[in-house]
């Protein structure tokens, strides 16, 4: 039989662990005081087709979502394979997170990264606390999907792409 590790507080075993999931990478982003702000996500997720729901997580360290939630407008980009620059840029602590991502905003104020394979032009739905995180509710208000553009994915804290097989 195999044996667990159990979970105490080996925050190295549990990063490892959740790593073993591949996701997706989105950029969360809009016009705060006519300047771009945004962040990365890699827990974006479907959640309703009745209202139209996606989620996100987010720390509650961030020091970025305090100024994108009230935003009327949210832009989530669901990163392309060609945008691990712009990931790692948009994930920095300091400095401008736009330099060298090329960007478009839309009436309302969302912020989309160009050349994605999917834009949801959302608005803030609702938060749930969820230990370290608020689980952020988005409405989705439009969209544009290039399913023919691969998305970038997050796998074992490494970037990768997809293969056919």
């Amino acid at each position: 039989m195999v044996e667990l590790q159990e979970v105490t507080e080996d925050v190295v075993a549990l990063r490892r662990t959740f790593g073993c999931f591949p996701s997706g990478v989105t950029a969360v982003c809009a016009l705060v005081d006519g300047t771009p702000t945004g962040m990365a996500a890699s827990s974006f997720t479907a959640v309703s087709l009745a209202p139209p729901l996606v989620s996100i997580c987010v720390q509650d360290t961030s020091a970025t979502w305090p100024k994108l939630r009230h935003a009327p407008r949210l832009g989530l980009s669901v990163l392309a394979e060609s945008h691990n620059e712009a990931c790692m840029r948009l994930s920095r602590k300091e400095g401008d997170r736009f330099d060298g991502v090329d960007w478009e905003h839309r009436p309302g104020g969302g912020v989309f990264v160009l050349d994605a394979t999917a834009w949801l032009d959302c608005r803030l739905h609702d938060e749930i606390p969820a230990g370290d995180h608020v689980i952020v509710l988005l409405e989705v208000r439009g969209l544009l999907a290039r399913p023919e553009t691969p998305p970038l994915v997050f796998h074992t804290s490494r970037f990768r792409r997809l293969a056919p097989v």
